[in-house]
């Protein structure tokens, strides 16, 4: 086969002098009226082609006629665009790999993909992918493209990647060739200007039309719906794990509203649609309730700006490898280097400037809204980034913090604790993007902070039933002053107000000295004068809070406060409004539901919920008494009257691993971190479909502060079935039940199980000698482990004379471990 870089040709002569040659390496982008312009060039190019005996391939994905005639014996591949963007790309780039270098290739018109993907950014997109790749090997190939059809979208990024771009038209009979550019040939001119609306503004400026028109009565249901279908399709609706509550509840109308707000184009991803249709469906169904949702002011970045962005700043290929079970936690590092340090096109800054413009400088949250966020069954708690920003500072500087928090969202898609989560799911070959949600904060400046007057997590089952008079049903919510991070989140070093909606003043504590104990005393808070978020105690925040309606929050004793919400939850209703809330978003997603809220009440005693996130629940609802137990007793191990949560469940037990409360309080804070790692290590030994696997260890599982608990993250745990906390360490240490935070959601879709353990409490029991003297299997896992064997026990149910069991009862919140024959 020639290997000379001058073998090339157009296969017109008069052309190749004009082009100075065409040579190893080059692309050659035509841009023309129609389809048979393009063919005629096609017809010598491959003819020349066959007669070098060169490497000839055709990829066909158009409608049009075949460009290729049968007598060049071109190696045709079909590849369909409908699959999508990304199957299309990996599958014209294993037969680009497969031929290797020197070949000449022929695409047919790729305006198609445009048509078919509905967006010009994805046709930029895979050109930026497949151009280079092509160059590397030292190819030539031509490439098609319509003309006037196209955005700057997808034509800067031709422009820029391409060596040639060649405008070819027609005038008087005859083809005429204009060069718009010719890479390192010669110095043209750039004589077009984008004045193209592209895609998706024609789409959204003809959807505009039709909603006109269909509420003059000018257009009927079926032109309606049909503009509908398109709309969804363009934003990928599809991809949605709530797909068909947004066909049902967003119209035409709602995705215009979001146009209006959107930074670039594609999907908004899934925390986004569920805040929008959580709102849709209360604004159907209870008029009133949607009079007291405080409007979300939202500007939504489309995940094809995150598709570009990786594409431009090479970190495409790096995150393909996360779709390999061998390879997905390879680069991460690299990876993320490459995104902290990206740019975004030209058109994006602008858009993102507008946006900066228009918030001023009120403070605004990046939140991650992937495609794969909050569907049914996979939740993402926690494992994306949100980041608040204060907005504070000269123009540059407001930009620079914008763009850092959004780097630093799209850089969570490479975290390694993610990456397990998708695995775990089963979703790391899933197509995933990242779309972000980017809000303004919720609540109001007083002083120099900012911050809402209240906020929480709602859940619409309850499935910590302390008390016989609270109806698990009627939902449960987790409240904290100030911002909600502290409700998301475990805060080790403090407690929240846990809420029964049917019994507000039902609280977890015996008496008030010990909801006094258990009050929060830390608060978070946007400082705006040093300009960051920060955790302090309330007592120093609420200072400077003039207008503050304290007394709906605050319980004083000797002249101090205590946030216990008392008279919110008593005198105001809130308490009903968040049952009937919960209960239609229940019942419309047939499916109990998980939202994220705030609360500011207004100076006219009125108030405004604002209802931030909304996804479903994966609890698993208690379905009656447990049954007797048919085993028989013979010897107790651990007895805890407790909080229980999860669902009731007798079960065999395979393997329990232990962590001894004083050795392990002994540790400094280093050793406990190897603790921890040792156990995530012992977690991935243990078969994945085993789920006979306890864990008891003392204080806090999944706690940031060492001092606290076991610093592990939930996938070293994921394979247990049941977690207990040894209510020991600390003498202030409770259990924090943890409702509604992220760590809590893991152990919810892992059908895991909660227990609690108070030595010092009625009826609590635990077997200290017989845990400290079973057969330890550490060092036959862990053989280098030797030094912490005093510490964590690995106890075989196997090595034990007879059988281990653990029955729990949520309903009467009580469990017992214990051996028979």
């Amino acid at each position: 086969m020639p290997n000379s870089r001058s073998a090339f040709t157009t296969g017109l002569p008069g052309l190749d002098q004009v082009l100075h040659g065409i040579e190893a390496g080059d692309n050659v982008v035509w841009e023309v009226d129609d389809i048979e312009e393009y063919g005629e060039l096609i017809v010598p190019y491959v003819q020349a082609a066959k007669a070098a005996g060169r490497h000839l391939i055709y990829f066909r994905f158009a409608t049009h006629d075949a460009l290729v005639p049968d007598s060049a014996g071109a190696e045709v591949h079909n590849v369909d665009p409908a699959s999508g963007f990304e199957n299309f790309v990996r599958d014209v780039h294993a037969v680009i790999e497969r031929t290797g270098r020197g070949a000449v290739y022929v695409f047919d018109c790729l305006s198609h993909l445009a048509d078919v993907w509905k967006a010009d950014q994805s046709l930029g997109n895979f050109f930026m992918l497949t151009c280079p790749r092509l160059f590397d090997l030292e190819t030539v190939t031509y490439f098609g493209l319509f003309r006037d059809k196209h955005s700057s979208y997808a034509l800067d990024p031709i422009r820029s990647t391409t060596q040639f771009m060649l405008d070819l038209f027609r005038l008087d009979e005859r083809l005429y060739v204009r060069p718009i550019k010719v890479q390192h040939r010669s110095r043209w001119p750039r004589l077009q200007s984008d004045r193209r609306s592209g895609y998706w503004r024609k789409l959204f400026a003809e959807a505009q039309v039709v909603s006109d028109d269909f509420k003059a009565g000018h257009c009927t249901r079926e032109q309606y719906d049909a503009m509908l279908r398109q709309i969804r399709w363009a934003m990928r609706v599809h991809r949605s794990g709530i797909a068909p509550l947004v066909e049902k509840y967003l119209t035409l109308e709602d995705f215009l509203a979001i146009r209006d707000r959107m930074i670039g184009i594609g999907s908004v991803g899934g925390k986004t649609l569920g805040m929008l249709v959580a709102r849709a469906i209360l604004r159907e169904r209870d008029t009133d309730l949607a009079a007291k949702l405080e409007a979300h002011d939202s500007f939504f970045v489309g995940a094809e700006v995150f598709i570009t962005f990786l594409v431009q700043n090479k970190v495409w290929w790096l995150r393909e490898q996360q779709k390999n079970d061998d390879t997905f936690l390879q680069g991460l590092d690299e990876g993320r280097r490459r995104i902290t340090l990206g740019r975004f096109p030209t058109n994006i800054m602008e858009q993102f400037q507008g946006m900066l413009d228009y918030f001023g400088e009120s403070p605004y949250i990046v939140r991650s809204s992937s495609i794969l966020e909050d569907a049914r069954g996979n939740a993402f708690s926690g494992k994306y980034e949100s980041y608040f920003v204060v907005n504070r500072g000269s123009r540059e500087q407001r930009m620079s913090a914008l763009l850092k928090a959004v780097r630093s969202v799209y850089a969570s898609v490479l975290d390694e604790e993610a990456l397990r989560y998708r695995k775990r799911r089963g979703l790391l070959h899933s197509e995933e993007r990242m779309a972000l949600l980017i809000m303004r904060v919720s609540g109001s400046p007083q002083g120099r902070f900012y911050y809402p007057q209240a906020a929480g997590v709602g859940l619409s089952y309850n499935p910590f039933a302390w008390h016989p008079d609270i109806d698990p049903q009627a939902g449960v919510v987790r409240l904290v002053f100030g911002l909600g991070t502290r409700a998301v989140d475990r805060s080790d070093d403090d407690y929240t107000r846990l809420v029964a909606l049917n019994a507000p003043g039902r609280r977890p504590e015996a008496s008030f000295d010990d909801a006094r104990e258990h009050c929060q005393r830390r608060m978070d808070c946007l400082d705006l004068k040093e300009g960051q978020f920060v955790s302090l105690d309330f007592p120093e925040v609420i200072k400077e809070t003039p207008d503050f309606p304290l007394d709906l929050y605050l319980t004083y004793t000797d002249n101090y406060p205590w946030i216990t919400f008392d008279r919110l939850l008593t005198e105001t209703t809130v308490a009903p409004d968040l049952r009937r809330m919960l209960s239609l978003l229940e019942d419309a997603y047939e499916h109990p539901v998980d939202v994220e809220f705030t609360l500011n009440f207004l100076a006219d005693g009125s108030y405004r919920i604002h209802l931030l996130q909304c996804r479903t629940f994966q609890i698993q609802r208690e379905t009656g008494m447990l049954r007797p137990s048919e085993q028989v007793e013979r010897q107790r191990l651990l007895t805890a009257n407790g909080a229980v949560i999860g669902v009731s469940r007798e079960q065999p037990l395979t393997r329990i691993i232990y962590i001894v409360t004083e050795t392990y309080a002994a540790l400094n804070d280093q050793d406990r971190y190897a603790i921890a790692r040792l156990i995530g290590r012992l977690n991935r030994k243990h078969p994945e479909d085993d789920r006979g696997l306890m864990l008891i260890g003392p204080g806090r599982w999944g706690t940031h502060s060492p001092s606290l608990g076991i610093p592990v993250a939930f996938g070293e745990i994921s394979r247990a079935c049941v977690v207990c906390e040894m209510v020991e360490m600390h003498e202030r240490l409770i259990p924090d039940v943890s409702l509604g935070t992220h760590f809590f959601n893991d152990i919810v879709e892992h059908d895991m199980l909660y227990l609690a353990y108070f030595p010092k409490g009625a009826g609590n029991d635990f077997d200290t000698a017989w845990f400290r003297q079973a057969p330890n299997r550490l060092l036959e896992l862990e053989p280098d482990a030797a030094r912490f064997a005093d510490i964590v026990r690995v106890i075989d149910c196997a090595d034990i004379e007879g059988n281990l069991w653990l029955r729990a009862d949520a309903t009467q919140q009580e469990s017992i471990v214990f051996r028979t024959d």
